[in-house]
C-alpha cells in the first residue's frame, strides 16, 4: 500500500467510527440538522487535510470534536442572526411513549437552564463519553475546573429536575 492509500484507509475508518458521535454533538450545539451536516462535513474535510498531524489514533475522537467546536465558533464569526420559523420547532413523535416524552422534555428544559460553562462539559461527558482529562484538553481548561463544573452541573440538574415535578 502506498502512502496515499494508507491515508485514505485511515480517513475512512475515522469517518466510519466517529460520524455518528460528531453528528450528535454538532446537533446538540446547533439544534439544526442542515447546519450540523455542514459542520460535520467541514470537520472531516479539515481532518483529511491535517490527517498526517494525527500522531495517536486513540486521540482521534477528541481531535475531531475539537475541530468541530472550532468550526462551530467560526460559524458565529461570519453569521448574521436569523429568525427561526415556528414551523421548524421539533414536535414529539406521535408514537413515542408519553411518559418518556415528558421525562425527555423535563430533562431538556433543565439542560437549557444550565449555563454553557456547565452544559458543555456535561454533554461531553454524558453524551460523548469523554473523560475529565479529555474534556479539559478540548475546552482548554484545568482538569480540576472541569471536574468542579461537572459536579456543579449534576447538582444543578438534580435540583432543576426535582423542581419541575
Amino acid at each position: 500500500m502506498n502512502k496515499e492509500s494508507i491515508k485514505k484507509h485511515k480517513y475512512e475508518q475515522l469517518v466510519k467510527l466517529y460520524h455518528g458521535d460528531l453528528f450528535r454533538y454538532g446537533y446538540w450545539l446547533t439544534h439544526d440538522k442542515q447546519v450540523t451536516e455542514d459542520l460535520v462535513q467541514e470537520t472531516f474535510l479539515r481532518a483529511w487535510r491535517a490527517l498526517d498531524q494525527l500522531a495517536d489514533i486513540n486521540a482521534a475522537k477528541s481531535w475531531l470534536i475539537t475541530i468541530l467546536r472550532r468550526e462551530n465558533a467560526r460559524r458565529f464569526e461570519r453569521k448574521q442572526l436569523t429568525v427561526v420559523d415556528i414551523d421548524d420547532c421539533v414536535v414529539l413523535d406521535e408514537h413515542a411513549d408519553i411518559e418518556a416524552g415528558l421525562e425527555n422534555k423535563v430533562l431538556a428544559q433543565a439542560l437549557d437552564m444550565l449555563s454553557i460553562d456547565y452544559k458543555e462539559p456535561l454533554m461531553l461527558q454524558v453524551v460523548m463519553g469523554f473523560s475529565g482529562d479529555e474534556i479539559a484538553k478540548m475546552l482548554g481548561l484545568n482538569k480540576n475546573t472541569v471536574m468542579t463544573r461537572l459536579f456543579r452541573a449534576k447538582k444543578q440538574m438534580a435540583v432543576l429536575m426535582a423542581n419541575q415535578d
